[in-house]
């Protein structure tokens, strides 16, 4: 564990209420509402009947090439295959306002929209399914605070889709999808607005990071037992004003620790059994949205750009290998989330981003050369993976 590094940042950004409320249109939220512990017990609507298209044919279309990437369009109801050489090849219409995406073995994509979890058959590009939500969670709305679907992870036997569903003004839910029957069969309390779900390697515990109530809930994958982890290096101080809150959490390779980049400054390092939180500094100096990790250990974290463009550095992408030597690439405009090429030479960092400032593109990152190539691809990009 490294020293902690300026500690101005939390002043700075505990804006005074005349100017905080011209600011509050991005990651901060103004309506507080009392949290609830995180417990098995959710608000549920009934289930409704799961939604299937009829089975593809023969001529819907040739398989995406290995190395296609699909992005959620977070601006529209579609999904959007992109060659990363070319830009978009076709899109899909999946649901209101994608979000997370999550790829199984089998070729189906997973992706958490505003009305439910859509079923994508990639090598067809066809939707199969939409699973409604038990959860109540309002209108069906787009924009940053829509209800809903937002983190989505498989778990590594393919047979669970764990995803994070916001309730606008209260704690949201961890809905549990059966992928053989295709439908919701058990719905957990988390946290408020579950921006990123993860599942530990050996599916034995699934993460949801909750960016509203400054936690991570670590939830036992066969008994739904569910307890909460502060993670909060700079504090809670603000509540839900504050923009200095979890938003995107990597599961570490080697040991299982949960790591979540803060505002280009710090690393919390969670221990997701024992709920100890260590921080180490990181150096790029900007608000920090999307993560991933490598097989070797290698954090990527996306940099949207300053929250004090006095003091804070612009949008960037952080290359962190085991050992904390960061890489920092510089990137134009706003981006929300990172995957990487299969070689590891190529990271793609989507530009919709969930606050205003968004673009409707991928930047292409040559990891060797430094080279950023930006890309036209689909409608407010955020979720993304490589096929």
């Amino acid at each position: 564990m490294t020293k902690i590094p300026r500690t101005s940042r939390t002043a700075r950004v505990l804006l005074p209420a005349a100017v905080a409320g011209a600011l509050l249109s991005g990651c901060a939220q103004a309506d507080e509402a009392p949290a609830a512990a995180p417990g098995r017990s959710a608000s549920a609507a009934p289930a409704p009947a799961v939604t299937v298209t009829p089975p593809p044919s023969a001529e819907s279309g040739a398989k995406p090439a290995a190395g296609t990437l699909l992005v959620s369009d977070f601006g529209s109801d579609t999904v959007t295959f992109v060659d990363p050489a070319r830009g978009a090849t076709g899109s899909v219409r999946v649901g209101t306002a994608p979000y997370g995406l999550a790829l199984g073995e089998d070729g189906r994509a997973w992706v958490a929209t505003a009305e439910g979890v859509a079923v994508v058959d990639t090598d067809t590009r066809r939707r199969l399914a939409l699973v409604p939500y038990r959860t109540d969670s309002g209108p069906v709305t787009t924009g940053e605070y829509r209800g809903g679907g937002m983190g989505i992870a498989l778990s590594p036997d393919g047979k669970r889709v764990y995803v994070g569903v916001n309730v606008p003004g209260g704690n949201g839910t961890l809905e549990v999808i059966d992928t053989a029957s295709v439908e919701v069969v058990d719905v957990v309390g988390v946290g408020r607005r579950p921006f990123d779900v993860d599942v530990s390697r050996d599916g034995s515990a699934v993460y949801a990071t909750n960016h509203d109530s400054f936690d991570v809930t670590v939830v036992d994958a066969d008994s739904l037992d569910a307890r909460r982890v502060e993670v909060a290096p700079y504090g809670t101080e603000g509540g839900l004003g504050s923009w200095l809150k979890p938003h995107y959490t990597a599961v570490r390779p080697s040991d299982g620790k949960l790591l979540l980049p803060f505002e280009g400054e710090r690393l919390a390092v969670v221990d997701p059994a024992t709920g100890r939180v260590e921080i180490e500094d990181m150096t790029a100096n900007t608000h920090q949205h999307g993560a991933a990790v490598t097989a070797d250990g290698t954090l990527y974290a996306v940099g949207t750009g300053p929250i004090d463009p006095s003091e804070d550095r612009g949008p960037s992408l952080t290359v962190r290998p085991p050992g904390g030597r960061e890489r920092v690439y510089p990137l134009d405009g706003p981006h929300e989330d990172v995957a990487v090429s299969k070689d590891g030479r190529t990271a793609y960092v989507t530009g919709g981003f969930t606050r205003d400032g968004y673009w409707d593109g991928i930047s292409v990152v040559d990891l060797g050369s430094g080279e950023v190539k930006r890309l036209a691809a689909g409608s407010r990009p955020l979720g993304v993976v490589v096929l």
